[in-house]
Protein backbone atom coordinates (compact mmCIF):
# COMPACT_ATOMS: atom_id res chain seq x y z
CA UNK A 1 0.00 0.00 0.00
CA UNK A 2 1.77 3.39 -1.13
CA UNK A 3 -1.25 5.72 0.52
CA UNK A 4 -4.29 5.90 2.78
CA UNK A 5 -6.92 5.57 -0.65
CA UNK A 6 -7.09 1.96 -1.41
CA UNK A 7 -10.81 0.09 -0.69
CA UNK A 8 -9.55 -3.02 -0.79
CA UNK A 9 -10.81 -4.83 2.59
CA UNK A 10 -7.64 -5.93 4.63
CA UNK A 11 -6.91 -8.21 7.71
CA UNK A 12 -4.06 -8.58 9.91
CA UNK A 13 -2.35 -10.04 12.90
CA UNK A 14 -0.84 -7.55 16.07
CA UNK A 15 1.77 -9.11 17.54
CA UNK A 16 5.23 -7.75 18.64
CA UNK A 17 8.25 -9.21 17.53
CA UNK A 18 9.59 -10.25 20.94
CA UNK A 19 6.52 -12.18 21.58
CA UNK A 20 7.59 -14.82 19.14
CA UNK A 21 9.23 -18.03 20.77
CA UNK A 22 12.55 -18.33 20.68
CA UNK A 23 15.29 -20.12 22.66
CA UNK A 24 17.28 -17.46 23.61
CA UNK A 25 14.69 -15.90 26.31
CA UNK A 26 13.03 -13.06 24.29
CA UNK A 27 11.31 -13.51 20.30
CA UNK A 28 13.82 -12.48 17.51
CA UNK A 29 14.45 -11.76 13.83
CA UNK A 30 14.92 -15.37 13.31
CA UNK A 31 13.60 -18.17 11.63
CA UNK A 32 10.15 -17.86 13.68
CA UNK A 33 9.55 -14.54 12.41
CA UNK A 34 9.61 -15.90 9.19
CA UNK A 35 7.53 -18.92 10.14
CA UNK A 36 4.90 -16.26 11.29
CA UNK A 37 4.97 -14.37 7.88
CA UNK A 38 4.18 -17.90 6.52
CA UNK A 39 1.88 -18.51 9.00
CA UNK A 40 0.10 -14.75 8.10
CA UNK A 41 -0.07 -15.92 4.25
CA UNK A 42 -1.82 -19.17 4.95
CA UNK A 43 -4.52 -17.47 7.31
CA UNK A 44 -5.24 -15.11 4.44
CA UNK A 45 -3.86 -12.26 6.15
CA UNK A 46 -2.02 -9.36 4.37
CA UNK A 47 -0.94 -7.25 7.49
CA UNK A 48 1.60 -7.59 10.76
CA UNK A 49 1.29 -4.90 13.38
CA UNK A 50 3.94 -4.72 15.90
CA UNK A 51 5.29 -2.53 18.74
CA UNK A 52 7.81 0.31 17.92
CA UNK A 53 11.75 -1.59 17.44
CA UNK A 54 13.35 0.88 19.95
CA UNK A 55 15.93 0.28 22.30
CA UNK A 56 14.17 -0.39 25.42
CA UNK A 57 14.88 0.10 29.31
CA UNK A 58 15.13 -2.17 31.97
CA UNK A 59 11.58 -3.02 32.10
CA UNK A 60 10.84 -3.28 28.46
CA UNK A 61 8.58 -1.03 27.36
CA UNK A 62 8.97 -0.78 23.88
CA UNK A 63 7.09 3.22 24.31
CA UNK A 64 10.00 4.03 26.64
CA UNK A 65 12.57 3.47 24.05
CA UNK A 66 16.79 5.07 24.06
CA UNK A 67 16.17 6.53 20.63
CA UNK A 68 13.37 7.50 18.49
CA UNK A 69 15.64 6.08 15.70
CA UNK A 70 17.79 2.92 16.71
CA UNK A 71 16.59 -0.96 16.63
CA UNK A 72 16.35 -3.02 19.90
CA UNK A 73 19.71 -5.28 19.61
CA UNK A 74 17.79 -7.34 21.89
CA UNK A 75 15.76 -8.49 18.77
CA UNK A 76 18.69 -9.31 16.86
CA UNK A 77 18.76 -13.52 15.91
CA UNK A 78 21.82 -15.34 17.31
CA UNK A 79 20.97 -18.04 14.80
CA UNK A 80 21.61 -15.59 12.03
CA UNK A 81 25.02 -14.13 13.17
CA UNK A 82 25.81 -17.96 13.27
CA UNK A 83 24.78 -18.28 9.55
CA UNK A 84 26.65 -15.19 8.52
CA UNK A 85 29.74 -16.65 9.94
CA UNK A 86 29.98 -14.39 13.34
CA UNK A 87 29.16 -16.92 15.66
CA UNK A 88 30.01 -20.53 16.11
CA UNK A 89 26.86 -22.61 17.03
CA UNK A 90 28.79 -23.68 19.73
CA UNK A 91 28.72 -20.59 21.17
CA UNK A 92 24.78 -20.11 21.15
CA UNK A 93 23.96 -23.70 22.72
CA UNK A 94 25.14 -23.07 25.84
CA UNK A 95 21.69 -21.31 26.81
CA UNK A 96 20.54 -20.25 30.76
CA UNK A 97 17.37 -21.88 31.49
CA UNK A 98 15.26 -19.24 30.22
CA UNK A 99 11.58 -19.80 30.67
CA UNK A 100 9.80 -20.66 28.05
CA UNK A 101 6.75 -18.19 28.37
CA UNK A 102 7.66 -15.09 29.28
CA UNK A 103 10.68 -12.75 29.34
CA UNK A 104 13.03 -11.97 31.06
CA UNK A 105 14.96 -8.97 30.26
CA UNK A 106 18.41 -8.51 32.14
CA UNK A 107 19.35 -12.85 32.59
CA UNK A 108 18.38 -12.13 28.14
CA UNK A 109 20.36 -8.93 27.71
CA UNK A 110 23.30 -10.23 29.94
CA UNK A 111 23.43 -13.26 27.73
CA UNK A 112 22.66 -11.44 24.30
CA UNK A 113 25.43 -8.76 25.48
CA UNK A 114 28.25 -11.47 26.03
CA UNK A 115 27.50 -13.38 22.21
CA UNK A 116 26.90 -9.98 20.58
CA UNK A 117 30.68 -9.04 21.25
CA UNK A 118 32.17 -12.55 20.35
CA UNK A 119 30.13 -11.51 16.88
CA UNK A 120 31.80 -8.12 17.08
CA UNK A 121 35.08 -9.59 17.65
CA UNK A 122 34.74 -11.76 14.28
CA UNK A 123 33.23 -8.51 12.06
CA UNK A 124 36.79 -5.95 13.03
CA UNK A 125 39.10 -9.33 11.66
CA UNK A 126 37.78 -8.90 8.15
CA UNK A 127 36.70 -6.27 5.83
CA UNK A 128 33.46 -4.61 6.34
CA UNK A 129 30.67 -5.66 4.05
CA UNK A 130 30.40 -3.92 0.86
CA UNK A 131 26.87 -2.74 2.48
CA UNK A 132 28.57 -1.56 5.54
CA UNK A 133 29.31 1.88 3.80
CA UNK A 134 26.56 2.12 2.60
CA UNK A 135 24.54 1.68 5.96
CA UNK A 136 26.41 4.51 7.51
CA UNK A 137 25.90 6.67 4.84
CA UNK A 138 22.41 6.34 4.86
CA UNK A 139 21.50 6.38 8.69
CA UNK A 140 24.02 9.32 9.39
CA UNK A 141 21.66 11.72 10.69
CA UNK A 142 21.35 9.44 13.87
CA UNK A 143 23.47 6.98 13.82
CA UNK A 144 27.13 8.02 15.38
CA UNK A 145 25.11 10.39 17.94
CA UNK A 146 22.95 7.40 19.20
CA UNK A 147 25.90 5.07 19.27
CA UNK A 148 28.20 7.99 21.09
CA UNK A 149 25.12 8.01 23.78
CA UNK A 150 24.92 4.61 24.47
CA UNK A 151 28.86 4.43 24.91
CA UNK A 152 28.75 7.11 27.02
CA UNK A 153 25.66 5.66 29.14
CA UNK A 154 27.31 2.75 29.43
CA UNK A 155 30.86 4.69 30.59
CA UNK A 156 28.87 6.71 33.33
CA UNK A 157 26.94 3.34 34.43
CA UNK A 158 23.60 4.00 33.13
CA UNK A 159 22.94 7.10 34.74
CA UNK A 160 20.63 9.21 33.29
CA UNK A 161 22.82 12.00 30.84
CA UNK A 162 21.75 15.31 32.65
CA UNK A 163 23.91 13.68 35.44
CA UNK A 164 27.06 14.23 33.27
CA UNK A 165 29.68 16.08 33.89
CA UNK A 166 28.10 19.29 32.40
CA UNK A 167 30.23 19.61 29.56
CA UNK A 168 29.30 16.30 28.08
CA UNK A 169 25.73 16.76 28.97
CA UNK A 170 25.42 19.56 26.81
CA UNK A 171 27.73 18.63 24.30
CA UNK A 172 30.94 20.93 24.33
CA UNK A 173 32.57 20.17 21.59
CA UNK A 174 36.04 19.77 23.62
CA UNK A 175 34.67 17.24 25.77
CA UNK A 176 32.91 15.50 22.77
CA UNK A 177 36.39 15.14 21.14
CA UNK A 178 38.16 13.60 23.98
CA UNK A 179 35.51 10.78 24.95
CA UNK A 180 34.86 10.09 21.48
CA UNK A 181 38.37 8.74 21.30
CA UNK A 182 38.37 6.96 24.46
CA UNK A 183 35.23 5.54 23.93
CA UNK A 184 36.15 4.20 20.62
CA UNK A 185 35.77 0.70 20.90
CA UNK A 186 32.34 0.97 22.74
CA UNK A 187 31.11 3.48 19.72
CA UNK A 188 31.84 1.04 16.79
CA UNK A 189 30.80 -1.86 19.12
CA UNK A 190 27.09 0.21 19.07
CA UNK A 191 27.07 1.26 15.26
CA UNK A 192 27.63 -2.62 14.67
CA UNK A 193 24.72 -3.69 16.43
CA UNK A 194 23.04 -1.22 14.17
CA UNK A 195 24.39 -2.81 11.36
CA UNK A 196 23.64 -6.19 12.45
CA UNK A 197 19.66 -5.47 13.26
CA UNK A 198 18.69 -3.09 10.54
CA UNK A 199 20.36 -5.91 8.19
CA UNK A 200 18.26 -8.60 9.51
CA UNK A 201 15.22 -6.56 9.71
CA UNK A 202 15.60 -5.35 6.04
CA UNK A 203 15.74 -9.22 5.10
CA UNK A 204 12.24 -9.87 7.39
CA UNK A 205 10.45 -7.14 5.55
CA UNK A 206 11.43 -7.96 2.21
CA UNK A 207 10.51 -12.07 2.77
CA UNK A 208 7.13 -10.76 4.10
CA UNK A 209 6.89 -8.16 1.03
CA UNK A 210 7.18 -10.98 -1.40
CA UNK A 211 4.69 -13.59 0.59
CA UNK A 212 2.10 -10.29 0.01
CA UNK A 213 2.40 -9.27 3.88
CA UNK A 214 2.32 -5.72 4.91
CA UNK A 215 4.34 -4.62 8.50
CA UNK A 216 2.27 -1.72 10.60
CA UNK A 217 4.71 -0.37 12.77
CA UNK A 218 4.62 1.79 15.50
CA UNK A 219 5.91 5.55 16.79
CA UNK A 220 5.25 6.84 19.84
CA UNK A 221 4.45 10.57 19.63
CA UNK A 222 7.12 11.01 22.67
CA UNK A 223 10.51 9.52 23.37
CA UNK A 224 12.13 8.91 27.08
CA UNK A 225 14.01 11.89 28.41
CA UNK A 226 17.16 9.32 28.77
CA UNK A 227 17.17 8.84 25.39
CA UNK A 228 19.94 9.42 22.61
CA UNK A 229 17.15 12.00 20.68
CA UNK A 230 17.14 14.54 23.99
CA UNK A 231 20.77 14.69 24.63
CA UNK A 232 21.38 15.24 21.10
CA UNK A 233 18.79 17.68 20.40
CA UNK A 234 17.80 19.35 23.93
CA UNK A 235 16.57 22.79 22.19
CA UNK A 236 13.89 20.81 20.91
CA UNK A 237 12.13 20.12 24.33
CA UNK A 238 11.00 21.49 27.40
CA UNK A 239 14.17 21.41 29.83
CA UNK A 240 15.49 23.45 32.67
CA UNK A 241 19.21 24.50 32.79
CA UNK A 242 19.94 21.11 34.24
CA UNK A 243 18.78 19.51 31.32
CA UNK A 244 15.47 18.17 33.62
CA UNK A 245 12.09 18.23 31.53
CA UNK A 246 10.18 21.42 32.78
CA UNK A 247 7.14 20.34 31.13
CA UNK A 248 6.07 16.48 30.56
CA UNK A 249 3.20 14.62 28.73
CA UNK A 250 0.07 12.75 29.68
CA UNK A 251 -3.85 12.65 29.75
CA UNK A 252 -5.82 14.62 32.48
CA UNK A 253 -8.54 12.88 34.42
CA UNK A 254 -11.33 10.70 33.15
CA UNK A 255 -14.07 8.09 34.30
CA UNK A 256 -11.26 6.14 34.16
CA UNK A 257 -8.48 7.57 36.28
CA UNK A 258 -9.16 10.13 38.78
CA UNK A 259 -5.74 11.93 39.33
CA UNK A 260 -5.14 10.82 34.93
CA UNK A 261 -1.90 9.51 33.21
CA UNK A 262 1.60 11.06 33.93
CA UNK A 263 3.78 9.79 31.62
CA UNK A 264 6.92 11.43 32.11
CA UNK A 265 8.21 12.34 28.70
CA UNK A 266 9.50 15.70 27.98
CA UNK A 267 7.46 17.82 26.01
CA UNK A 268 8.55 19.07 22.45
CA UNK A 269 9.02 23.09 21.47
CA UNK A 270 6.84 23.06 18.44
CA UNK A 271 7.46 26.71 17.77
CA UNK A 272 11.17 25.79 17.86
CA UNK A 273 10.85 22.78 15.65
CA UNK A 274 8.83 24.83 13.24
CA UNK A 275 11.87 27.28 12.04
CA UNK A 276 13.22 24.21 10.57
CA UNK A 277 10.06 22.53 9.20
CA UNK A 278 10.13 19.84 11.29
CA UNK A 279 13.49 18.40 10.39
CA UNK A 280 13.87 16.25 13.39
CA UNK A 281 10.43 14.59 13.05
CA UNK A 282 10.70 14.67 8.97
CA UNK A 283 13.81 12.59 9.54
CA UNK A 284 11.99 10.38 11.97
CA UNK A 285 8.78 9.61 9.41
CA UNK A 286 11.26 8.85 6.24
CA UNK A 287 12.75 6.55 8.36
CA UNK A 288 9.71 4.62 10.10
CA UNK A 289 8.60 4.73 6.30
CA UNK A 290 11.63 2.77 4.82
CA UNK A 291 11.11 0.37 7.85
CA UNK A 292 7.41 -0.43 7.84
CA UNK A 293 4.62 -0.23 5.14
CA UNK A 294 2.12 1.83 7.01
CA UNK A 295 2.80 3.93 10.34
CA UNK A 296 0.49 4.20 13.27
CA UNK A 297 1.03 7.40 14.93
CA UNK A 298 0.66 7.13 18.88
CA UNK A 299 -1.68 9.53 20.45
CA UNK A 300 -2.39 11.32 17.59
CA UNK A 301 -4.65 14.05 19.25
CA UNK A 302 -1.16 15.19 20.65
CA UNK A 303 -0.36 16.85 17.46
CA UNK A 304 -3.90 18.57 17.49
CA UNK A 305 -3.43 19.67 21.03
CA UNK A 306 -1.99 18.14 23.99
CA UNK A 307 -1.69 18.01 27.91
CA UNK A 308 1.02 19.49 29.81
CA UNK A 309 2.38 19.35 33.12
CA UNK A 310 4.79 20.63 34.72
CA UNK A 311 7.57 18.84 35.80
CA UNK A 312 7.54 17.89 39.70
CA UNK A 313 3.82 16.85 39.56
CA UNK A 314 2.96 13.47 41.41
CA UNK A 315 -0.14 13.16 38.97
CA UNK A 316 -1.63 14.41 35.95
CA UNK A 317 -4.43 16.47 37.86
CA UNK A 318 -2.52 20.09 37.27
CA UNK A 319 -2.38 19.81 33.34
CA UNK A 320 -3.33 22.44 30.89
CA UNK A 321 -4.39 21.67 27.40
CA UNK A 322 -2.04 23.41 24.93
CA UNK A 323 -2.25 23.99 20.77
CA UNK A 324 0.02 21.52 18.71
CA UNK A 325 1.02 21.91 15.56
CA UNK A 326 -1.67 21.01 13.64
CA UNK A 327 -2.47 20.55 10.08
CA UNK A 328 0.75 22.55 9.37
CA UNK A 329 2.92 19.73 10.75
CA UNK A 330 0.96 17.15 8.31
CA UNK A 331 0.63 19.47 5.06
CA UNK A 332 4.71 20.01 5.66
CA UNK A 333 5.47 16.36 6.02
CA UNK A 334 3.55 15.65 3.12
CA UNK A 335 5.35 18.89 1.08
CA UNK A 336 8.83 17.14 1.97
CA UNK A 337 7.55 13.17 2.04
CA UNK A 338 5.30 12.77 -0.20
CA UNK A 339 1.48 10.44 0.74
CA UNK A 340 1.80 9.07 4.21
CA UNK A 341 0.72 5.93 5.12
CA UNK A 342 -0.40 6.73 8.66
CA UNK A 343 -2.81 4.87 11.24
CA UNK A 344 -4.05 7.14 13.61
CA UNK A 345 -4.35 6.47 17.15
CA UNK A 346 -7.41 8.40 18.08
CA UNK A 347 -8.72 6.97 21.62
CA UNK A 348 -9.40 8.60 24.45
CA UNK A 349 -10.41 11.84 24.87
CA UNK A 350 -11.27 13.14 21.33
CA UNK A 351 -12.49 16.64 20.38
CA UNK A 352 -14.30 17.50 17.00
CA UNK A 353 -10.82 19.27 16.37
CA UNK A 354 -9.13 16.38 16.47
CA UNK A 355 -11.40 14.41 14.35
CA UNK A 356 -11.09 17.26 11.67
CA UNK A 357 -7.51 17.29 11.42
CA UNK A 358 -7.40 13.22 10.82
CA UNK A 359 -10.43 13.67 7.99
CA UNK A 360 -8.57 16.51 6.37
CA UNK A 361 -5.27 14.64 6.53
CA UNK A 362 -6.96 11.64 4.84
CA UNK A 363 -5.87 9.23 7.83
CA UNK A 364 -7.52 6.84 9.01
CA UNK A 365 -8.52 6.34 12.57
CA UNK A 366 -8.80 3.81 15.10
CA UNK A 367 -11.84 2.09 16.36
CA UNK A 368 -11.45 -0.92 19.27
CA UNK A 369 -14.56 -3.42 20.57
CA UNK A 370 -13.84 -3.42 24.02
CA UNK A 371 -14.26 0.28 24.92
CA UNK A 372 -16.92 1.02 22.38
CA UNK A 373 -19.07 -1.67 24.04
CA UNK A 374 -18.40 -0.50 27.43
CA UNK A 375 -19.37 2.93 26.42
CA UNK A 376 -22.86 1.48 25.85
CA UNK A 377 -25.00 0.19 22.35
CA UNK A 378 -25.11 3.35 20.22
CA UNK A 379 -21.17 4.05 20.66
CA UNK A 380 -20.79 -0.05 20.00
CA UNK A 381 -22.77 0.69 16.38
CA UNK A 382 -20.80 3.92 15.08
CA UNK A 383 -17.52 1.40 15.75
CA UNK A 384 -18.65 -1.00 13.90
CA UNK A 385 -20.25 0.72 11.09
CA UNK A 386 -16.94 3.31 10.44
CA UNK A 387 -15.31 2.62 7.43
CA UNK A 388 -12.15 4.32 6.85
CA UNK A 389 -10.84 2.64 10.41
CA UNK A 390 -8.89 -0.24 11.45
CA UNK A 391 -11.15 -2.15 13.79
CA UNK A 392 -9.24 -4.52 16.79
CA UNK A 393 -11.09 -6.52 19.21
CA UNK A 394 -8.47 -4.83 21.31
CA UNK A 395 -4.93 -3.53 21.45
CA UNK A 396 -2.01 -4.00 23.60
CA UNK A 397 -3.17 -2.40 26.12
CA UNK A 398 -6.75 -4.14 26.72
CA UNK A 399 -7.35 -7.35 28.40
CA UNK A 400 -7.75 -10.10 25.97
CA UNK A 401 -10.77 -10.61 24.28
CA UNK A 402 -11.76 -13.56 26.53
CA UNK A 403 -10.63 -12.08 29.25
CA UNK A 404 -12.18 -9.16 29.05
CA UNK A 405 -15.57 -11.18 29.00
CA UNK A 406 -15.05 -13.18 31.20
CA UNK A 407 -14.38 -10.15 33.87
CA UNK A 408 -18.01 -8.69 32.23
CA UNK A 409 -19.56 -11.17 35.25
CA UNK A 410 -18.27 -9.54 37.91
CA UNK A 411 -17.84 -5.48 36.05
CA UNK A 412 -20.75 -5.25 34.16
CA UNK A 413 -23.50 -8.05 33.96
CA UNK A 414 -25.63 -5.79 32.12
CA UNK A 415 -23.03 -5.90 29.33
CA UNK A 416 -23.02 -9.30 29.01
CA UNK A 417 -27.18 -9.27 28.73
CA UNK A 418 -26.56 -6.73 25.84
CA UNK A 419 -23.91 -8.86 24.26
CA UNK A 420 -26.18 -12.14 24.34
CA UNK A 421 -29.09 -10.15 23.04
CA UNK A 422 -27.14 -8.38 19.99
CA UNK A 423 -24.62 -10.64 18.83
CA UNK A 424 -25.96 -14.13 20.60
CA UNK A 425 -23.18 -14.73 23.00
CA UNK A 426 -23.80 -16.96 25.76
CA UNK A 427 -21.31 -18.08 27.92
CA UNK A 428 -24.00 -21.10 29.27
CA UNK A 429 -24.06 -22.46 25.85
CA UNK A 430 -20.61 -21.54 24.51
CA UNK A 431 -17.02 -22.69 24.94
CA UNK A 432 -14.26 -20.62 25.22
CA UNK A 433 -13.07 -21.18 21.58
CA UNK A 434 -16.84 -20.58 20.43
CA UNK A 435 -16.98 -17.62 21.93
CA UNK A 436 -13.68 -16.17 20.91
CA UNK A 437 -14.29 -16.94 17.29
CA UNK A 438 -17.54 -14.90 17.62
CA UNK A 439 -15.99 -11.68 18.38
CA UNK A 440 -13.39 -12.62 15.55
CA UNK A 441 -16.39 -12.82 13.56
CA UNK A 442 -18.03 -9.53 14.70
CA UNK A 443 -14.76 -7.71 13.88
CA UNK A 444 -15.16 -9.20 10.23
CA UNK A 445 -18.26 -8.81 9.86
CA UNK A 446 -17.35 -4.46 10.86
CA UNK A 447 -17.70 -2.19 8.14
CA UNK A 448 -13.70 -1.11 8.75
CA UNK A 449 -11.12 -1.29 5.78
CA UNK A 450 -8.81 -3.09 8.34
CA UNK A 451 -9.26 -5.55 10.82
CA UNK A 452 -6.52 -6.39 12.96
CA UNK A 453 -6.69 -9.34 15.63
CA UNK A 454 -4.19 -9.52 18.52
CA UNK A 455 -2.35 -13.38 18.26
CA UNK A 456 -3.80 -13.96 21.84
CA UNK A 457 -7.61 -13.54 20.64
CA UNK A 458 -6.93 -16.25 18.08
CA UNK A 459 -5.42 -18.57 19.65
CA UNK A 460 -8.41 -17.82 22.72
CA UNK A 461 -6.08 -16.82 25.33
CA UNK A 462 -7.40 -15.67 28.66
CA UNK A 463 -6.29 -12.32 31.14
CA UNK A 464 -3.09 -13.98 32.31
CA UNK A 465 -1.49 -13.48 28.70
CA UNK A 466 -1.97 -9.78 28.13
CA UNK A 467 0.88 -7.47 27.19
CA UNK A 468 0.47 -4.75 28.83
CA UNK A 469 -1.93 -3.16 32.05
CA UNK A 470 -1.28 0.61 31.58
CA UNK A 471 -1.08 2.44 35.13
CA UNK A 472 1.24 -0.64 36.27
CA UNK A 473 4.52 -1.15 36.40
CA UNK A 474 5.47 -5.05 36.40
CA UNK A 475 4.65 -7.75 34.25
CA UNK A 476 4.25 -5.73 31.09
CA UNK A 477 5.67 -6.78 27.81
CA UNK A 478 6.50 -9.96 28.50
CA UNK A 479 3.92 -12.29 26.58
CA UNK A 480 5.09 -14.74 24.24
CA UNK A 481 3.35 -17.28 21.81
CA UNK A 482 3.26 -20.80 22.80
CA UNK A 483 5.73 -23.04 21.09
CA UNK A 484 3.20 -24.96 19.45
CA UNK A 485 0.98 -21.49 18.56
CA UNK A 486 0.74 -22.90 14.68
CA UNK A 487 -1.37 -25.83 15.72
CA UNK A 488 -4.00 -23.69 17.00
CA UNK A 489 -7.41 -23.83 15.17
CA UNK A 490 -7.71 -20.10 15.69
CA UNK A 491 -5.22 -19.46 12.48
CA UNK A 492 -7.13 -21.89 10.29
CA UNK A 493 -10.47 -20.44 10.86
CA UNK A 494 -8.99 -17.05 9.74
CA UNK A 495 -9.15 -18.02 6.10
CA UNK A 496 -12.66 -19.47 6.82
CA UNK A 497 -14.30 -16.27 8.06
CA UNK A 498 -13.01 -13.62 5.23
Amino acid sequence: MSDNTSNQREYGILLHISSLPSPYGIGDLGDEAYRFVDLLGASGQQLWQILPLGPTGPDGSPYQGYSAFAGNPMLISPDKLVADGLLDAGETAALPNFPQQGIEFSPVKNFKDHLFHRAFQRFQESAPPADYQLFLEEHRYWLFDYAFFRALSHYFGGVSWHLWPSHLAWREEKALSSFQNSLEAEIKYQIFLQYIFYRQWRALKSYAQAKGVQIIGDMPIYISHQGADVWTHPHLFYLDDMGRPQLVGGVPPDDFSETGQLWGNPLYRWEQMKEDDYLWWRERIKHDLKLFNIVRLDHFRGFEAYWAVPSGEETAVHGTWVKGPGNHFFDTLKKYLGPLPLIAEDLGYITEEVISMRKNQGIPGMKVFQPACANGREELYRALLAKDVVFYPGTHDNDTILGWYQNLSVTNSSLLDLLKKIFGIDRQKMNAAEICLRFIEIAYQSCARRVIIPAQDVLCLDSRHRMNTPGTVRGNWQWRLPLEYQLAPGFAALRELR
